[in-house]
């Protein structure tokens, strides 16, 4: 179909190269992808732990697992695709049949789809309804958060998820516009944004509403709880000198990854610093500007 292939296209594994070096799979082991998407690293696994190696590939949305299986459907039973989020690491395995993994990688980012073609209002640059969920089957919505929480619960999520500064202000506008019209769609939030942050604090790097989007989206599908359990529980799944592979893309998920890789006895962190995308991904990729690969294995 003309989609599935576009959205293949388009689709660029952020840090690739860097992810199969350091998983390094081998032929006849078994590897996890938490964050299956449109499946660029989940077929670079699978290419790399050739012909017998398998891959257990992990998402909770519906629309990437349809297109991903079509376009991975040759690697047969190597490949089995689980729909849960990586943070349900135990019970994903426990139906695949398996217990240990010799590698884990998780991509904390958007998927291409979800960006570029996805409808759901993870993007400002298109006015689509406020959904942002990843899995649709859940019921909280960006759109409900801003019509139900409090301003104070507002300002709250805007600050601890998305470090915006002017987080109690926003959430004060939205307050005030919803009580005339209900919040509904990323143009109008981008609107009340804009109106909210005086013109000398909006930021001129990157767009004004980019951390408050951040923060709605990390709260609608509880992206911190997830990735925490996810790097307390994935140890427990890998076998030892298996590698921990984990891309985040802003410094709350960074430091979170870092900490515990760090701290963790059953841990040796191989990467001392993250690991960045080069210039000349960054310029063929933009949104690998802002990744960051750290890894570490288990002992």
């Amino acid at each position: 179909m003309p989609e599935q292939h576009d959205a293949a296209k388009i689709h660029r594994p952020v840090l690739l190269d860097e992810c199969i070096e350091f998983l390094n799979p081998q032929n006849g082991k078994t590897y996890m992808d938490g964050t299956l998407g449109l499946g660029g690293h989940t077929e670079a696994i699978l290419k790399a732990c050739g012909p017998d190696g398998r891959v257990i590939a992990f998402d909770r949305d519906g629309a990437a697992i349809e297109k991903s299986q079509e376009r991975l459907a040759g690697y047969g039973e190597r490949l089995r695709i689980i729909r849960r989020n990586f943070s349900e690491i135990t019970l994903g395995l426990q139906e695949a049949g398996v217990d240990k993994v010799d590698g884990i990688l998780i991509d904390i980012g958007l998927s291409s789809l979800q960006l570029d073609i996805g409808g759901r209002g993870f993007s400002f640059q298109q006015d689509e309804p406020l959904d942002m969920r990843m899995d649709i089957r859940q019921d909280i919505t960006a759109a409900s958060i801003l019509a139900d929480c409090s301003e104070e619960e507002l300002a709250d999520i805007f600050y601890y998820y998305g470090e915006e500064k002017q987080a109690r202000r926003i959430a004060s506008f939205i307050v005030e516009e919803r009580k005339c019209r209900a919040i509904e769609t990323s143009k109008q939030l981008v609107h009340i944004i804009a109106k909210a942050v005086p013109k000398r604090f909006q930021p001129k790097r990157k767009h004004v509403a980019t951390l408050v989007f951040q923060a709605l989206r990390i709260a609608v599908n509880t992206e911190l709880e997830n990735l925490s359990t996810i790097l307390a529980d994935g140890v427990e799944h890998l076998v030892p000198g298996g590698r921990f592979c984990v891309i985040s893309f802003h410094s709350l998920e960074d430091r979170m990854v870092k900490r515990k890789f760090r701290e963790d006895e059953k841990l040796k962190v191989l990467t001392r610093k993250p690991i960045m995308a080069t210039p000349v991904e960054k310029e063929i990729n933009p949104r690998s500007r802002s990744a960051r690969l750290r890894v570490a294995e288990r002992l």
